[in-house]
């Protein structure tokens, strides 16, 4: 995912993205469903449709169906690098010289090329050959270990968060090599590893552990080690988070569940003495929280100025009044399976209008377009391509 994240946020901010994939099954994500969504139109109705995995990281690209393991794919390949900017690539480290797809090769046909390898473990360092998936990296690299409730096992996030974070520390590193480029004239290799990045991603939790030099504290689920209160507590129906951050919030989730009493309750006082009794303050409040719906707490603590949230379901953040709002969920025309929701681009700015311009791809869809407008080709050439099996 994080190579198809990476090039899917280039292309939300105008860039003309253009998907190699194999001529035949495409992209490995397309049959990483349930669930599909069904054709409606065109020659594939019969078929399965495309997973909503697919769908979700390859708005605004143009699809190439191509064959690099044939001479005449590697020459397209090359042809298409003397016109782009920029290649992201997600192969283990030295596979793709056997293709003639590597920088030291690129960097020769485009001294100005951006290249971008996305790896579990990098180019360099002991475990450069091993692959490297989002589930294992989280385990290896001390996220799994942090997360999960604490008396319970370590669980991995539920979204696949190091691939993802992979692909924003890359597309913003191609981002900064391209000013680079403005400057110098030219191109760089850009080695982005996810276990480099989920390091990076353990924020203070990893310089907690380099300043003390102990054992880091563990799993906490929804509380937070140094604040108290700060968790989820279960309601009639469900959970509701509240963050009692300082002193002054304290007393408004105090006063808000109607016991003005504690604030000034020698167990609780400080931050410090509520830390030392979080067991019995957390009790206390969950006694409360559970006399009254998710609905009512929200209700109650509405404008009250302390920080809280129900935790909501996906389905309910969907159709969130304030995710519609924001504008966070697009109904756009895909060439197959016609109308359908996607998650809409998250920046907003001033000026410029970032946003879903065109559907994830068919396999191949634009294959014809590519070679003609881009390369030059001739349909008799394409047709040619097509009878070896180069391309689709």
């Amino acid at each position: 995912m994080p190579q198809p994240y990476c090039t899917q946020i280039l292309g939300d901010l105008g860039a003309d993205v253009i998907k190699i994939e194999h001529p035949t099954r495409g992209d490995d994500t397309r049959a990483w469903g349930p669930p599909y969504a069904k054709p409606i139109r065109g020659d594939q109705i019969d078929g399965s449709g495309e997973s909503a995995y697919y769908l979700a990281v390859n708005r605004n690209k143009k699809s190439l169906g191509l064959s690099f393991a044939h001479p005449a794919g590697v020459d397209i390949l090359h042809r298409l690098v003397k016109e782009c900017d920029v290649l992201v690539e997600n192969y283990l480290p030295g596979s793709l010289g056997k293709y003639a797809m590597d920088y030291a090769t690129l960097s020769k046909i485009n001294p100005s090329l951006i290249y971008a390898s996305i790896t579990g473990y990098g180019q360099t360092g002991p475990y450069r050959d091993r692959a490297g998936y989002d589930v294992m990296v989280e385990a290896e690299m001390g996220l799994m270990h942090i997360t999960g409730a604490r008396d319970g096992p370590p669980v991995k996030v539920g979204v696949a968060v190091t691939d993802l974070t992979t692909g924003l520390y890359t597309s913003n590193a191609i981002m900064a090599a391209l000013l680079g480029r403005i400057k110098s004239g030219r191109g760089q290799h850009i080695d982005v590893a996810l276990s480099d990045c989920q390091v990076a991603t353990l924020a203070n939790i990893a310089s907690s552990a380099l300043i003390s030099g102990e054992k880091d504290s563990g799993r906490w689920g929804t509380s937070h080690p140094s604040i108290v209160p700060y968790k989820a507590f279960k309601t009639v129906d469900g959970d509701i988070l509240m963050g009692g951050g300082n002193d002054r919030l304290y007393g408004i989730l105090c006063t808000q569940i109607g016991k003005k009493e504690w604030i000034l309750d020698e167990r609780f006082r400080t931050n410090a003495l509520r830390v030392k009794n979080r067991d019995m303050l957390e009790g206390l409040i969950e006694a409360e929280t559970r006399q009254k719906t998710t609905e009512e707490w929200l209700e109650i603590l509405e404008g009250c100025g302390m920080p809280y949230a129900a935790i909501n379901d996906i389905q309910t953040t969907l159709n969130h009044e304030h995710v519609l709002a924001r504008d966070m969920v697009k109904e756009i025309e895909h060439p197959t399976c016609g109308p359908m929701k996607l998650v809409n681009t998250p920046v907003k700015y001033s000026h410029s209008t970032p946003g879903i311009r065109s559907p994830p791809p068919t396999l191949g869809q634009h294959t014809d377009e590519i070679l003609l407008e881009v390369l030059g080709m001739t349909e008799t050439d394409i047709v040619s391509l097509k009878d070896e099996g180069v391309i689709a």
